[in-house]
């Protein structure tokens, strides 16, 4: 690296921020804006990185040569400090290719698919941690375990979620790799499922060694000349199975987990859910696949304590639960809900869904209401925009609309007040937006009521 200072624009997303943290680790000077404030913005402060939030190109390093600029594909482009780096001739690197560079000396094992992709990349982390193998790893949520979203180790080996937005995956060469899903999404970049389900065919055909996919995806051996694997939960055909799935009393899956090598027994993963059961056979099989041991991997994934905001249970009693969840994909929100109706069977399920992005709410309003309609009673916010400008005549009404279950929909602001009247069982919050501002007061106001 010849560069002595790293500059972040858009500092406090997930993935910038475990690559700043990465950086600061190995001596550079990091600094960066984003557009709000935030725990993970307040994080990196605490740990000597500056932050800063407002558009002002007087805070870059003005050593341009010495200065590499790192930035996401959200930022718009006409933002100043954008703009001021193009035009003074700084080295600039889209995130994708930031980590790609990292992972490129390293051998890579990476996560892909539409969903499931952060809890089974971090579970992956953890088991090579637990094992005593250790890597480093670029994860897409913040680890329970560690409280970080950035695992490093001295073994030259890289753990990613490999995230399918803006084709960022495409900047990885893993050595193994998992896919877990290819349902249709970020329509806004691919146009079609065609295009969406290709991309993910090219990444198979960068994976060297070893591919492992979910059963019933469609990959053939002719994309890829890596070693291609299955894995399924309820399917014997696989390479990589469970046998004697079942819950325990506190919606735990336990399974034996079949594979080319034998038979692991008893094998309980350390969070609730048979979609978390799922997560555990795809990094048990990567684990199994990159050599680590059967015990270990059976270990570490019983110690295992999840990732924030990924089925995370903040409140549980028998009449009073309170989960958050990252859900803001129909197929992601349909798993979600079906899980916690297996955690908390025969429970009224009331969520709170904030929809993210107004293309994926248009490109997909049909399939969140059929999911959210599975849910006792909806309480559905206004879209939260994120990198996009409002596409007219596309508002939450579209799903509300076609939602058959009980429902009511809010302004954001409106939220607290209508909670402080309403009586809930279990309650979820869904979405990618800036819903999880509401999870600390949410527990607190739910807390008063035991």
């Amino acid at each position: 690296m010849k560069y002595k200072k790293i500059y972040f624009i858009g500092i406090g997303g997930i993935g910038m921020s475990a690559l700043a943290r990465y950086w600061k680790l190995k001596g550079l000077a990091v600094s960066g804006y984003d557009l709000t404030p935030s725990d993970l913005t307040d994080q990196l402060q605490a740990e000597g990185i500056a932050v800063h939030f407002t558009d002002d190109p007087d805070y870059i390093p003005k050593d341009v040569e010495g200065t590499l600029v790192v930035y996401t594909p959200a930022v718009p482009e006409d933002l100043g400090e954008m703009v001021y780096v193009r035009e003074h001739g700084y080295k600039l690197l889209k995130r994708s290719r930031a980590l790609g560079e990292i992972a490129r000396g390293q051998r890579c094992l990476a996560v892909a698919g539409t969903h499931g992709k952060t809890t089974t990349s971090t579970l992956v982390a953890h088991i090579l941690t637990e094992a005593g193998e250790g890597c480093n790893a670029f994860l897409g949520g913040i680890a329970k375990n560690y409280g970080t979203n950035l695992l490093v180790s001295d073994n030259p080996v890289t753990v990613a979620e490999a995230d399918e937005y803006d084709r960022s995956f495409l900047q990885l060469f893993p050595e193994t790799a998992v896919i877990t899903a290819m349902d249709a999404d970020h329509l806004d970049i691919y146009g079609d499922l065609e295009n969406y389900q290709q991309a993910f065919r090219d990444f198979a055909s960068q994976t060297s060694r070893t591919l492992i996919i979910k059963f019933g995806l469609p990959i053939s051996k002719t994309d890829s000349k890596a070693r291609i694997l299955t894995y399924s939960l309820n399917e014997p055909a696989t390479d990589f199975y469970a046998g004697n799935l079942h819950p325990d009393p506190v919606g735990h899956y336990i399974f034996d987990l079949y594979w080319p090598g034998g038979v692991i027994s008893g094998i309980r993963p350390g969070i609730p859910g048979r979609l978390n059961a799922e997560n555990s056979l795809a990094a048990a099989a990567l684990c199994l696949s990159h050599g680590i041991e059967p015990e270990k991997v059976k270990a570490a994934i019983g110690s295992f304590q999840g990732v924030e905001r990924r089925i995370d249970i903040h409140l549980n009693t028998p009449g009073l639960t309170y989960i958050d969840d990252y859900a803001h994909h129909p197929a992601e929100l349909a798993a979600a809900i079906a899980s916690i109706r297996g955690i908390f069977p025969g429970r009224k399920l009331t969520a709170i869904f904030q929809p993210h992005l107004f293309s994926r709410t248009r490109d997909f309003a049909e399939g969140f209401a059929q999911s959210l309609s599975q849910v006792d009673k909806l309480i559905l916010l206004d879209i939260y925009p994120a990198r996009e400008e409002p596409i007219p005549g596309v508002t939450s009404e579209i799903i509300y609309d076609r939602v058959t279950t009980e429902k009511v929909l809010l302004r954001k602001e409106e939220l607290m007040d209508y909670l402080e009247k309403e009586p809930v069982d279990v309650l979820v919050t869904f979405g990618a937006g800036n819903i999880a501002r509401f999870i600390r007061p949410i527990t607190e106001m739910l807390e008063k009521r035991l």
